[in-house]
């Protein structure tokens, strides 16, 4: 059972890095300029932020809930972080702590919320939300701060390898939480809470806990994307990490997570980033519209979440056949 299920895994890395690289293939015939090392690197020092949301994003949506504030708790941490350097003059490293702690008490707030109260997530997470744009707006008075030099260094391009110290660490983050996904109790906690939580109640565990811990640790990933944006940026922007969520959401179900819980990968999940991000940089560079680019993404998505459907279709009616075949052997 254990060798079928890493042969599966395997078998779907396989898949997403194909599509990955048939995409890279499509888009240079279109454009001479899209198959360099210049377009790779510019790539992997976009995605650090999407990186680390959507590995949190995978863990949420693995448990069956969803979270639709991660867009503008990063904003609102995003500005907690400008104003801390530019009006309060903290150290970077100690505005970085504290958009990282504004990220993890959103996200203990929406996990409390939803799970103590039996509010469903999606409901939480949406008040959540409105409520975080407009404190950072009421932070940063509706203006964009400004830093510069303080900040930047964390995604300049290291000469040596070509990437950011921002990607290598959201590619460790990715790492981590593939390793705590599938090797660790916590881990096997959420899938099966996903799969079946009245299960997991009846064996004994009380699933509110792993629960609450999963959107705390979305909400401190979205801090630590809050601290890669505003790098890149140079700057806190009020309006920073709008439609985040949907990008971040995207990205996990085209990595093959599904929306009903119980199933999901945070490395595949990061292919699903490199998907959207190479699909956003092709469609650019090959001079396609705003509002063709929109289509597109939103067509991938629809996509995904039918090829999802029709897996779990499939999944359900092998298991009917199955039984009926088990049930006839032993009737």
């Amino acid at each position: 059972m254990a060798t079928s299920r890493k042969s599966t895994h395997l078998g779907e890395f396989a898949a997403m890095l194909l599509i990955w690289l048939g995409l890279w293939l499509l888009f240079s015939f279109f454009s001479h300029n899209f198959l360099s090392w210049r377009t790779l690197s510019g790539l992997a020092n976009r995605i650090p932020t999407l990186m680390v949301v959507s590995a949190g994003m995978t863990l949420v949506l693995i448990i069956g809930a969803i979270d639709l504030s991660v867009g503008s708790v990063l904003g609102l941490a995003g500005a907690v972080l400008g104003v801390a350097v530019v009006n309060w003059h903290w150290p970077f490293w100690a505005a970085a702590w504290a958009c990282m702690c504004v990220g993890l008490a959103a996200g203990i707030l929406n996990g409390l919320i939803s799970v103590q109260l039996g509010v469903p997530s999606f409901i939480v997470t949406l008040g959540m939300l409105e409520m975080s744009r407009g404190l950072a707006y009421l932070a940063t008075h509706s203006q964009t701060e400004y830093i510069g030099a303080p900040v930047e260094g964390l995604s300049r391009p290291l000469s040596a390898v070509g990437c950011s110290p921002a990607f290598m660490i959201g590619a460790f983050v990715t790492g981590v939480c593939q390793l705590v996904l599938s090797r660790t109790l916590f881990g096997r906690y959420l899938v099966a809470i996903g799969t079946n939580e009245q299960a997991v109640r009846l064996a004994g565990i009380n699933p509110r806990l792993p629960k609450i811990a999963v959107f705390a640790l979305v909400g401190l990933l979205t801090g630590l994307g809050a601290v890669f944006y505003t790098s890149r940026l140079g700057a806190s922007d009020p309006n920073a990490g709008a439609g985040l969520e949907l990008s971040a959401i995207a990205a996990v179900v085209i990595g093959g997570t599904s929306l009903m819980g119980g199933r999901g990968s945070v490395v595949s999940s990061f292919f699903g980033v490199l998907i959207i991000a190479t699909l956003e940089a092709g469609l650019a560079q090959v001079g396609a519209s705003e509002p063709l680019k929109r289509v597109v993404t939103g067509a991938v998505i629809v996509l995904a979440v039918a090829l999802d459907a029709w897996r779990r279709h499939l999944a359900g009616s092998k298991f009917t056949f199955l039984s009926r075949l088990f049930s006839s052997r032993f009737a």
